[in-house]
């Protein structure tokens, strides 16, 4: 979602979170001259939270609520209708979060959890259905939006100033238009907005948005050779942080879990939760465990097939089932049935 969250990257330095596992991880035997990509992080800072907002009301219990779709910022949301049923593929006419414009539905909010989440919530009112004159209009001004994305981008060279213009709209329902762009530092546009005004003589709204947020509104192809998915599948985009790549064991490789936004990868995010339960069901790689009359260490742990493998003083290799083990006062132990479990598991020499 274009949230307004403007995201910068973080410059490795003295105070930069390094991109490495620590003891209270629970993680062992990490170099210590790993690669550092905590600038994958996003890093936004308490002045980069500024962002338009909705005008809404309270939601009445029962109010049938449906999903819109912005397609210029390739963004959904979730809005209130008294009148009759709308129909998936209607346009409408709604307060978005950049002002009075059309949407288009996507289909009602049928889920009853979801429609609970959203009762003691503020969300926006759709006003009514898009007239035919409002359609020919958004037409119009996309051929419009055209034109003056190429007029700004060179004023922008004219000015010489370091941004990138990413969008650019027209609004249907107020006299305003929007120009996207991303830029590394805070830009003085106000000579540039002069000239924007002087030439289409209408409200000129300058938003700086992030790289994420960019990725998300031009699309592309991914490494997995799908569409990006904060571009298909992503309504919202969420935050994602390096932990989230340390408990799915994935390689601290920036190279490998950075998408093209130079961010880490929407998807590292979809199987988190998973991973994040498993943690606390699994003994972790790296403890230590007596039996058998040697000392084990956990030395991989394999949360999809529900397996560790442990390697012992001696020289042994065995692979146990989650279901080996268990956790009394805080420490982990084999069960009960361990003998059962050493007797049938596999040695691996």
């Amino acid at each position: 979602m274009l949230d307004m969250v403007r995201l910068r990257a973080a410059v490795p330095g003295p105070g930069t979170r390094q991109g490495l596992m620590t003891d209270q991880d629970n993680y062992e035997d990490i170099e210590e001259n790993a690669e550092d990509i905590s600038f994958l992080e996003d890093n936004p800072t308490p002045e980069d939270l500024e962002h338009p907002v909705f005008q809404t009301e309270p939601l009445a219990p029962g109010t049938p609520l449906y999903r819109l779709h912005l397609d210029y910022a390739n963004e959904n949301f979730i809005a209130g209708y008294r009148g009759d049923p709308l129909n998936s593929g209607d346009k409408v006419m709604v307060i978005t979060p950049y002002g009075r414009d059309l949407a288009l539905v996507h289909g009602p909010l049928n889920c009853r959890c979801g429609q609970a989440s959203y009762q003691n919530a503020a969300v926006p009112w759709i006003d009514r259905l898009a007239e035919p004159e409002e359609l020919n209009r958004e037409i119009h001004n996309r051929e419009q939006e055209k034109e003056a994305f190429q007029i700004c981008r060179e004023k922008i060279e004219a000015h010489r100033l370091e941004m990138k213009l990413i969008l650019v709209h027209i609004m249907v329902g107020e006299a305003k238009i929007w120009f996207f762009y991303t830029a590394e530092n805070r830009v003085d546009f106000r000579e540039l907005v002069k000239d924007l005004v002087s030439i289409f003589k209408i409200r000129i709204q300058m938003h700086q948005i992030g790289v994420r947020d960019e990725t998300q509104v031009v699309g592309g192809l991914g490494v997995c050779g799908r569409c990006y998915c904060c571009h298909a599948a992503a309504g919202k985009l969420k935050p994602v942080s390096i932990k989230m790549v340390k408990d799915q064991n994935l390689s601290l490789n920036s190279m490998k879990i950075s998408g093209p936004c130079g961010r880490l990868l929407c998807c590292l995010a979809y199987e988190y939760n998973f991973y994040s339960e498993q943690r606390r069901q699994i003994p972790p790689e790296g403890i230590r465990l007596g039996f058998d009359g040697t000392q084990w260490r956990v030395i991989e742990v394999n949360m999809i097939l529900g397996k560790l493998k442990l390697a012992g003083d001696d020289g042994r290799v065995l692979s146990f089932p989650v279901s080996a083990f268990e956790k009394i006062d805080g420490s982990w132990r084999l069960a009960k049935q361990a003998e059962t479990v050493l007797s049938t598991a596999g040695v691996n020499s």
